[in-house]
């Protein structure tokens, strides 16, 4: 088999284009980082609550390499040369196992503090790189409201403090947190301070002039400012300081390492970090998928370590911090379940997510396996597991949230993946 004409050029734009420009109205918090190719968003609440982190695998990761069905009969004819050997794979049990690149996550599972739930996505086969993430960002299939499921949860917040929105590195907001929330925009979290005065009495005399100039102003700009205010008054000084990991951690000097680095500081700065989203690429391997011989970012020898290092050392960092801390992995799509002709995977639809932190009930693996078609391999993995039911499953047992409030016309599957 050949590799499929992609028109990938439709994700390499949607990057950029499923984010949205989002003004102000009401809410909770959200800040949106750069680190290269990785995107980070952050919604704010309570100073001391638990935190989600949202881990999302842009371009399409293949579910059926990070969590190897060793076990499958079809596993290894469908991919005879980029399919994960058996003897090397980690934690098996005798269906699944998972990659070798996620060595440095070991511990964890030994833990009971990770865990893997397969055949996850959405309910219908979407290939479209931009039109899945709007589907899975927005959560509400068949709405025309346009608020994303992060929107939703932080508007529940009873505490409207003035952190509303922030977005750091970008002015754009992804799907999951565009709704009536308001933004602010910088390009770095340390760089939320109030420019234009050199020393501490000239930033008071500032301040208070721009307060008395903005406090009555109308409309999105006057909001705007007051939001800017606020938020360098109060998140300004808590990131100011150079930032050391804690416990030894090391993170990997990539996208993703820097940007869950400043995700640590931000939790352990008790400013109020709810949700974080990160959006780490790319994953879209039509061609030159790699064995673990394989080395380099493009490979997905190369993806899988370095965000198995790069998620270890975010844990070490946080040391007891991590106990209000969970983490979720998303992607828009999986890949078909046979190999290509550029030893590449072309566009599927059933996934793997990965589980990990406080409060998750780790050491197995999770979710009701389809089998990957007998004699027929080239087909997709099945979904069996709406990826809404493992969210409403987090955000029920971490924030206490309803999922109808968050997933509108949803009724979530019980998988026992959370205490």
């Amino acid at each position: 088999m050949t590799t499929n004409d992609c028109s990938c050029t439709d994700y390499a734009d949607s990057r950029r284009s499923f984010l949205r420009n989002a003004l102000a109205v009401t809410g909770g918090a959200v800040a949106t980082v750069a680190f290269g190719e990785t995107f980070r968003q952050t919604a704010y609440g309570a100073t001391d609550g638990n935190v989600l982190v949202v881990l999302s695998l842009r371009g399409g990761a293949d579910g059926l390499s990070i969590v190897v069905p060793h076990g499958d009969p079809d596993y290894y004819p469908a991919r005879p040369r980029i399919a994960v050997p058996k003897a090397s794979l980690l934690v098996r049990d005798d269906l699944f196992g998972l990659h070798p690149g996620l060595k440095p996550l070991e511990a964890m599972w030994t833990a009971n503090k990770m865990t893997a739930i397969h055949a996850t996505g959405l309910p219908q086969p979407n290939r479209s790189h931009f039109s899945a993430v709007e589907e899975i960002e927005d959560a509400d299939l068949g709405s025309a409201v346009r608020t994303g499921w992060i929107n939703r949860l932080i508007g529940l917040d009873a505490d409207k403090g003035p952190l509303e929105a922030v977005t750091v590195g970008s002015g754009l907001l992804p799907t999951s947190m565009y709704g009536p929330e308001p933004t602010l925009a910088t390009d770095r979290t340390e760089n939320i301070q109030l420019f234009g005065a050199q020393d501490d009495a000239a930033q008071v005399q500032r301040r208070k002039a721009l307060t008395q100039l903005w406090e009555d102003a109308e409309g999105p700009l006057g909001l705007g400012a007051r939001s800017s205010l606020a938020t360098t008054a109060t998140l300004g000084p808590a990131l100011a300081q150079r930032y050391v990991p804690a416990n030894g951690a090391t993170y990997p000097d990539s996208d993703l390492g820097l940007a869950l680095k400043d995700t640590a500081r931000l939790v352990k700065a008790r400013v109020g970090v709810e949700v974080v989203t990160l959006d780490y690429g790319s994953w879209d391997m039509h061609s030159g998928l790699g064995t673990l011989d394989s080395t380099g970012p493009g490979s997905m020898q190369g993806m899988v370590s370095n965000m198995g290092q790069a998620l270890a050392a975010f844990f070490t960092d946080l040391g007891v911090v991590g106990d209000r801390v969970t983490l979720v992995t998303l992607t828009e799509f999986g890949r078909r379940v046979q190999e290509n002709g550029a030893t590449g995977l072309d566009h599927g639809w059933g996934n793997a997510t990965l589980l990990m932190g406080s409060g998750v009930k780790g050491g197995r693996y999770y979710g009701r396996w389809p089998g990957l078609g007998g004699a027929n391999v080239d087909v997709d993995v099945a979904v069996t597991t709406d990826y809404r039911s493992i969210l409403s499953e987090i955000l029920a047992s971490r924030f206490g949230t309803s999922s109808s409030a968050v997933f509108p016309n949803f009724q979530p599957q019980a998988l026992g993946i959370m205490a």
